[in-house]
């Protein structure tokens, strides 16, 4: 408990520190991927994966069984009906005869005189209880390749359980990236907006002395006024939709959802192309989890299709036992335990099943077919979203240069509208128009930087590189 206390206490005071300096990127990344449960679920699956190939490799060793019965019959078992009686004779020349003086002539035939007696009692075994121990030791010698098969199958899927966490790791990061950087983004809007509304606020002071000393008219000061008005509302939604996205950030890190904190990347900035490495497609398949999964699964029916043709195969295993009972009959009748130890060898065949091996080659066969097209279409397609994502970056690049310089253009006219005003030279609408236009500008230079995080988040994922690089 003191432990988990201390351990707890670190925790929070980590949290607090990063809550004061800001929490980068990779901090969300870090607590999106502690606290996601899909990924524990994924670990989960690894280690269910580890315990099947463990479980596999028992297959190559010995198996030993133990099995006890006891029984309680009704009656005994007797082996005469009554006490019987058996003439008395002896071996002549390898033959029994009975004796010359033990035998009498009976209605012209020659019959013993004398007897032994057989008691019924002696022929009968009490076997009312019953009892018997088998203690058994099976090696497979040889089972058509079937136990190397699973084991190789076992193999596979702990693999494709790894193959399944990059990929679910991957989402994971790419849905954490998405949530910070629309945090930002409307981080930065919410900034633009209140500079918006504060120099609309400030046209509307001068608009308002101008008016009383009669150098402006009543629809200027209407026409000011609506415009602060729109602004107004629109510093609304933006600060409404900041809230949200703000909720949607925590809960992805699995932070409570009304906690608030700073970010580091709040001034973004930069124009240029992420440095990215363009890698050719081979490479890119090779580190796609989707093109590994989809690889392994082909593999994996392979190897069922080698345990369907197991099927076709003899199996050889080797056997010993020790079995001990009561009663026993090893050594004359006896109500004691007593045993024996046996070994032998045991060889199964197929003969006729109705073509029921065939059957399940051929489904094994056809499931691995399908596996090989899916891969290629997955191939088919990520090629395309490769590409995609290659010209998106382009793309998003020169409209990012463009924002730049409409937003020098929106500044300079901004620039010469309020001293045109000033002079008396440019009428309020002229002002108004100039002041929106440089709020456009500058909220489209803040959506094509946050598109091109985006993008680069995209391609790394296109490229299955995303989160590798930390």
């Amino acid at each position: 408990m003191i432990r988990v206390f201390f351990c707890t206490v670190l925790l929070l005071s980590g949290l607090s520190i990063k809550a004061q300096t800001g929490f980068s990127l990779q901090d969300c990344r870090n607590l999106a991927i502690e606290n996601n449960k899909r990924l524990k679920i994924a670990d989960e699956e690894i280690l269910a994966g580890l315990a099947q190939k463990e479980e596999a490799f028992t297959k190559y060793l010995p198996g030993v069984d133990a099995t006890g019965v006891y029984m309680r019959n009704q009656k005994k078992i007797h082996l005469l009906e009554q006490d019987a009686y058996l003439p008395v004779g002896a071996i002549q020349e390898g033959t029994w005869k009975p004796r010359p003086d033990q035998v009498q002539i009976v209605n012209g035939q020659p019959v013993p005189k004398d007897y032994a007696l057989l008691p019924k009692e002696a022929m009968t075994v009490d076997d009312r209880n019953t009892a018997l121990l088998q203690l058994g030791l099976t090696q497979a010698v040889y089972m058509g390749g079937k136990i190397r098969a699973y084991n190789h199958l076992a193999g596979l899927s702990l693999q494709l359980a790894y193959s399944k966490r990059e990929l679910e790791l991957q989402n994971v990061i790419e849905t954490a990236d998405e949530a910070y950087w629309q945090v930002v983004s409307l981080i930065n809007r919410k900034k633009l907006a209140e500079k918006y509304v504060e120099a609309l606020k400030k046209f509307e002071h001068d608009i308002d002395l101008m008016y009383k000393t009669g150098l402006s008219t009543k629809a200027d000061v209407l026409s000011v006024r609506v415009k602060l008005n729109e602004a107004e509302m629109q510093q609304l939604r933006v600060e409404d939709g900041l809230s949200l996205s703000r909720m949607r950030l925590n809960q992805v890190c699995g932070l409570s959802t009304d906690t608030i904190f700073p970010l580091r990347d709040e001034n973004i900035e930069g124009n240029g192309l992420p440095n990215i490495e363009q890698l050719p497609l081979e490479q890119v398949y090779a580190k796609r989890p989707e093109v590994i999964g989809l690889e392994l699964a082909t593999q994996m029916y392979k190897k069922k299709e080698k345990i369907a043709l197991s099927q076709y195969l003899p199996t050889v295993a080797l056997t010993a036992n020790y079995l001990t009972m009561a009663p026993s009959f090893f050594d004359g009748i006896s109500t004691k335990f007593d045993g024996m130890w046996s070994v032998g060898i045991g060889v199964k065949a197929p003969i006729f099943h109705w073509g029921a091996s065939r059957k399940s080659l051929r489904n094994a066969r056809a499931q691995t077919g399908i596996m090989e097209y899916r891969l290629l279409e997955a191939k088919e397609q990520i090629e395309l979203q490769v590409r995609q994502s290659e010209f998106k970056i382009k793309e998003v690049a020169k409209k990012l240069e463009m924002a730049g310089n409409n937003l020098e253009r929106a500044d300079e006219n901004l620039k010469l509208a309020n001293l045109g005003f000033q002079e008396g030279t440019i009428p309020v609408s002229n002002v108004l128009e100039a002041q929106a236009a440089w709020l456009s500008a500058h909220a489209e230079l803040i959506d094509s930087r946050i598109e091109m995080k985006l993008c680069e988040v995209y391609l790394q994922k296109a490229y299955g590189i995303l989160g590798q690089e930390n």
